[in-house]
């Protein structure tokens, strides 16, 4: 049973998973090598917190014990005592692999590894590592703590019975595992993103303006969040990545990422995290930008 846990990256995705593990009664190692994330981090989590409390969802001895359970470190060496890793670093295939070569020395030959990534297939992640057969995809969904998916994936070499203890830890967490083969962008991103980057062709090809496009899929779809800034959420950045892995490993036109998507990464505009996207985060309320 996974008792020990560590989550390599204190972004959005990383502080969600540290997050929902604490409130589990796991310890929790969080891992950056950039300390202001770190704090950062410890900033979000407990705002989190204090909402999920005000909500009645947690009480305010749950959140306390939670924050005390997660120790953020820089140092590498903490990872000795760990039975399980979830690596949740930027989705660049390259960053990942050399991640897992720097975290390997410090574990034991038992600890499970899993890479939180949204579309890379996992076989080519896990040879990279010493343990292929302790590899395995486990997909959180975005904002961890309210969205109640984790796909998980194993590769060609995954064991049962590590797809078992993930399961296992999966619904101890308080989500709900959907098996996905390790296909290009799995389950969820391979009908999502396609659906996005037509939206965005959709706005490129001027058929409807930023306001439009979303109001349509809201109000004509019942959508909770439009297309544009659903994507603008998960980060256009991330949304090109995951187009870019379906197109080269399909091999579909369909597939293709908007030269406008690509544009407005080009542009550092990536969405809500850096204050703007497909729309301007910078005033009380978003505004479109085209």
């Amino acid at each position: 049973m996974i008792e020990r846990i560590a989550v390599i990256g204190a972004g959005q995705m990383g502080n969600g998973i540290a997050h929902v593990c604490a409130l589990a009664g796991l310890d929790v190692r969080l891992i950056d090598v950039a300390p202001d994330r770190l704090e950062a981090a410890a900033t979000a989590m407990r705002k989190n917190m204090d909402r999920q409390m005000r909500r009645g969802l947690i009480d305010e001895v749950q959140l306390e014990e939670a924050l005390i359970r997660v120790q953020p470190s820089t140092d590498l060496t903490v990872l000795g005592d760990c039975d399980m890793v979830i690596e949740a670093a930027t989705e660049d295939e390259a960053v990942k692999g050399k991640i897992y070569q720097n975290i390997i020395p410090h574990l034991r030959d038992d600890t499970i590894i899993a890479t939180n990534t949204s579309s890379i297939p996992i076989t080519r992640l896990a040879t990279t590592t010493d343990r292929p057969g302790l590899f395995i995809g486990m997909h959180f969904m975005n904002p961890v703590p309210m969205m109640q998916l984790v796909e998980v994936i194993r590769g060609i070499a995954t064991k049962d019975e590590t797809v078992s203890t993930v399961r296992e830890l999966t619904g101890r967490l308080g989500k709900q595992a959907v098996a996905a083969e390790d296909f290009p962008a799995f389950i969820v991103n391979r009908i999502l993103l396609p659906m996005l980057n037509e939206a965005v062709y959709t706005l490129y090809e001027g058929v409807g303006s930023v306001e439009a496009i979303d109001t349509a899929m809201k109000l004509g779809a019942n959508h909770p969040m439009g297309p544009l800034e659903l994507a603008d959420f998960i980060g256009l950045d991330t949304c090109l990545s995951v187009m870019q892995v379906l197109y080269e490993g399909l091999a579909d036109s369909k597939y293709r990422p908007c030269p406008l998507l690509v544009k407005y990464v080009e542009a550092g505009w990536l969405g809500k995290k850096t204050g703007r996207g497909f729309y301007d985060y910078s005033g009380p309320e978003p505004i479109p930008t085209r």
